[in-house]
């Protein structure tokens, strides 16, 4: 039985989300070995080594990528992702934790979901109907609800301002990221990481900060490539299948799952809260996957490289080619269409409702 786009895209953003989650109460274990930004730094380098590695092993078995490559034309949104996601977020993530208590850090950090949310609609030209908007209410209910926690909420408004501002940087950094996800996810996630990790080392090493034993820079790296490495390049598609306003949804379970984790890890326990999150996300997910979004729409002509099989959106013709094999990926151009069908806002979905 094939799986829907849609329920791939879901499986593959909660998958996303697990991945990321599991580092929370992991990187918590590390961090007292070493300053933030070291480990933010080895988190990245660890996700873009292994990613390189990986790269390498595929191009010596034969059995290299048939995605679309990078190229020249997407260096500007590259360089806006790596300025973004890795050196903006984390500079205002770190200068406003030193000024908010755990726990109002904690709410103000949800921001990042919903801003990706707002910024996938009103700047890139998604939609997401009442069915959806209700579900990611849900799930990001259920994350701030896990952010309250016992203790007291102070900080200064140039605190919040920081977090809030690094929430809009990550946001940025999410739609960006969807503008490039029919490119090589992991050619993509590669440079990402590569090029924030170069960045917060850089950062790391001008603020003096400590550098951890041997055996936490192995754990770290290790760490860094599942998740924040797999996890990406899983979070890629979700955003390629998707588009970023769902992908924001289903990524916000992430903190869910690092309580899990925390629970053997930390000898943590689970309280009333973590239920009731559990149960507005696991609310929140079932009302997206149950989301069905259909009605006459209009393709506009679009030129553009990418994986794909010949589909009712890929109608066309490969002068010079014998035999074609898929999915293949080379530029092609769509002709204007109008059909009917369920979708979500992916990148070939961008119109008028």
């Amino acid at each position: 039985m094939a799986v829907s786009p849609r329920v791939r895209g879901a499986l593959m953003g909660l998958g996303a989300a697990a991945l990321f989650g599991v580092s929370a109460p992991v990187a918590k274990r590390l961090l007292p070995s070493s300053g933030p930004l070291v480990l933010a730094s080895l988190l990245y380098l660890g996700s873009g080594l292994g990613l390189s590695a990986l790269g390498l092993l595929r191009r010596r078995s034969g059995t290299s990528s048939r995605e679309a490559p990078l190229g020249r034309k997407d260096v500007p949104l590259l360089a806006g992702i790596i300025l973004c996601g890795g050196v903006l977020g984390p500079v205002l993530m770190l200068t406003g934790l030193g000024r908010l208590s755990g726990v109002a850090a904690s709410l103000m950090l949800n921001l990042e979901g919903p801003l990706t949310l707002l910024l996938a609609l009103l700047v890139f030209g998604e939609h997401l109907g009442r069915s959806g908007l209700l579900a990611a209410g849900f799930i990001f209910s259920g994350a701030v609800v896990l952010g309250v926690e016992a203790g007291e909420v102070h900080g200064d408004a140039l605190g919040a301002l920081c977090l809030a501002g690094a929430c809009l940087a990550w946001a940025v950094d999410n739609n960006l990221t969807q503008r490039l996800s029919l490119k090589d996810p992991v050619a993509l996630v590669r440079v990402k990481a590569l090029g924030a990790g170069a960045c917060t080392l850089v950062l790391a090493l001008l603020t003096g900060q400590s550098w951890p034993p041997a055996p936490v820079i192995a754990a770290a790296l290790v760490l860094g490539l599942g998740s924040y490495g797999l996890s990406i390049v899983l979070d890629t598609h979700a955003l390629r299948l998707l588009g970023a306003a769902r992908e924001a949804a289903y990524f916000a379970t992430a903190p869910f799952v690092g309580a899990l984790v925390a629970v053997p890890l930390l000898d943590e326990r689970f309280q009333v809260l973590e239920w009731v999150a559990g149960a507005l996300m696991a609310a929140g997910v079932l009302l997206l996957l149950r989301e069905r979004h259909v009605h006459v729409h209009t393709h506009t002509a679009l030129e553009h490289e990418h994986l794909h099989v010949h589909d009712a959106h890929h109608q066309h013709e490969h002068p010079g080619m014998t035999r074609v094999s898929e999915p293949h990926s080379h530029p092609h151009r769509h002709v204007p269409i109008t059909h009917d069908h369920p979708h979500v806002s992916d990148l070939h979905h961008r119109h008028q409702h």
